[in-house]
């Protein structure tokens, strides 16, 4: 009889990109065969989906983190109600610009792994190692984002608590990965120059910081915003009252993840924007 094979270390390390990794899985290698008749077919017209715009504002109780509705296939309007704003975990949101098809599969595997992290090493994983496991799947998605095929550049924004460092944090990232702190505020997606130019003029010149903003006041600035973005990016969409179809927002306080209702934007529409 032959010794067994050993398991893989990373079982037991709470790395788990690298467990689907050793036993044969890894996000791009799904696509990556077809992407070089995708990338072609793309050229003839069979454009990839692909969602913008989203921000994130560090305020005082937290994060407030949004999205619009609209997903393109280039000039095409693909829908109009999609979501772009994930909850990872209670404290973690990921808000994705991009092609939805593969960041909504990095989005579970990031899922996945903070929770392998919990249950294998029994303690939440750090915020630093969060940052970095969604930059190693951005960096292992790059096969498809050199394609054309498969560019995914999110934010992701948490709630720190514990060891005198409780509040809100936001990173934002490039296509191959590399990680950035948002100090202040965070945007991605085509419409995200506009809505990165309005956020930098409030926090410098307007009448207090965002970090000092309540929450219904940077309810309001990120509902301004994507109406900004909107009026000069076809591919950011706006409130649409015929429709009944409004951006997704959502904060993150020391209580967690809570929606900002329908009924709530709404309103903040027709009084405040």
């Amino acid at each position: 009889m032959g010794h067994p094979i050993p398991p893989p270390q990373c079982l037991y390390d709470g790395d788990f990109p690298g467990v689907l990794k050793a036993y044969g899985y890894e996000i791009a290698s799904r696509l990556a065969a077809v992407g070089p008749k995708f990338a072609d077919e793309a050229h003839k017209g069979a454009i990839a989906t692909e969602g913008t715009t989203v921000l994130a504002i560090k305020y005082k109780d937290g994060v407030l983190v949004a999205g619009d509705r609209r997903a393109t296939a280039g000039n095409l309007v693909m829908y109009d109600r999609a979501e772009k704003l994930i909850n990872i975990d209670p404290n973690s949101i990921l808000a994705i610009a991009g092609v939805p098809a593969v960041a909504f599969e990095i989005a579970r595997v990031l899922e996945h792994s903070f929770k392998y992290y919990q249950r294998s090493q029994l303690q939440d994983m750090s915020t630093a190692g969060k940052v970095r496991s969604l930059s190693k799947l951005l960096k292992e998605n790059l096969p498809l984002t050199l394609q054309g095929v498969g560019m995914v550049v999110p934010i992701f924004a948490t709630y720190e608590q514990g060891n005198g460092k409780d509040g809100g944090k936001v990173f934002f990232y490039d296509a191959m990965g590399a990680q950035f702190e948002g100090v202040d505020y965070a945007g991605s997606g085509s419409g995200s120059l506009a809505v990165r130019s309005v956020l930098h003029y409030l926090n410098t010149w307007g009448e207090k910081p965002l970090a000092k903003y309540n929450e219904s006041e940077a309810v309001v600035t990120a509902l301004r915003l994507l109406n900004t973005a909107a009026d000069s990016d076809t591919a950011t969409s706006g409130y649409n009252p015929k429709s009944n179809i409004v951006p997704i927002l959502r904060v993150i306080t020391q209580d967690g993840i809570r929606e900002i209702s329908e009924s709530e934007l709404a309103k903040a529409y027709r009084t405040e924007v």
